[in-house]
């Protein structure tokens, strides 16, 4: 599975943002996902995570309220919607089976300003 995670830019307190993880491969339908991030000097912690089939959600509670995560499996595409973003989560955020698979995209850097 290759990801690709898109969306990210600079937005001030109180901002929005909708990050995009484009999935290749035929078993990402098949697979629990998560989106992370990972800030500066800290570790990379998952904040959200949807089933296979999307039903069932959890989110960290950092975020919980704020963040609504999401995923076509039609488009083998994954979202990540947020909402009365903080300064604190500025981070790298990235895309990945849950558990992680050992390969990570790029990530993409959001950055929120107070």
């Amino acid at each position: 599975v290759q990801l690709v995670e898109s969306g990210g830019g600079l937005v001030q307190a109180g901002g929005s943002l909708r990050l995009s993880c484009a999935a290749s491969g035929s078993t990402f339908v098949l697979k629990s996902m998560g989106w992370y991030r990972q800030a500066p000097g800290k570790q990379r912690e998952l904040v959200a995570f949807i089933t296979s089939g999307g039903s069932r959600t959890n989110y960290a509670d950092s975020v919980k309220g704020r963040f609504t995560i999401s995923r076509d499996n039609a488009k083998n595409t994954m979202y990540l919607q947020m909402n009365s973003l903080k300064p604190n989560d500025t981070a790298v955020y990235y895309c990945n089976a849950v558990p992680h698979l050992q390969v990570w995209g790029q990530g993409t850097l959001v950055t929120v300003s107070s």
